[in-house]
């Protein structure tokens, strides 16, 4: 079992706000380098910050365990990997069967991110492949599932922007 996340009073570094309270202005500091920056050391933003080492590791630490920091990545230029294909899909789902048809997605080869939407469509797919081929057995794939009703693909034609990073 995971232990509870102590509130600020209890914690010496000030750090413990549960997941969806507000962050104090190192946290956001740390926050926004991290995402600026995701392998600089904690010696160099203690330096940068004017703290100790100890201070950026205990806070690193704490927003990991309320998980606000959920995870470390790379950014990757995908297209340079051969995946010159962005789809956004459409899919309507059966009542009731939402959340577990989403799962099922969400493990699809190529899949990205699958939301959940407002408006005529009940979930937003996008994913990227390497061939048309790849599209075509996904969306056929897709309409195989047994409770998607419709899918409606888009094929991206040119990436303007694609960074998840939110500037804090």
């Amino acid at each position: 079992m995971k232990p509870a996340v102590r509130s600020r009073d209890e914690h010496p570094d000030g750090v413990g706000h549960p997941r969806g309270s507000p962050l104090d202005q190192l946290d956001m500091r740390v926050l926004a380098r991290l995402l600026a920056e995701g392998r600089i050391s904690f010696r160099q933003m203690a330096q940068e910050f004017g703290t100790s080492t100890s201070t950026i590791s205990s806070r690193v630490s704490r927003l990991e365990e309320a998980r606000v920091i959920t995870g470390y990545n790379v950014a990757v230029d995908f297209e340079s990997l051969g995946y010159d294909l962005t789809a956004v899909t459409e899919v309507t789902v059966s009542r009731g069967k939402l959340p577990s048809t989403e799962k099922e997605i969400a493990d699809l080869p190529g899949v990205c991110a699958v939301y959940d939407v407002t408006g005529d469509y009940d979930a937003m797919v996008v994913a990227k492949f390497r061939s048309r081929k790849e599209l075509s057995s996904f969306a056929k794939g897709l309409l195989a599932m047994p409770f998607v009703e419709r899918a409606n693909t888009h094929v991206v034609l040119t990436t303007v922007k694609e960074d998840f990073r939110l500037p804090l």
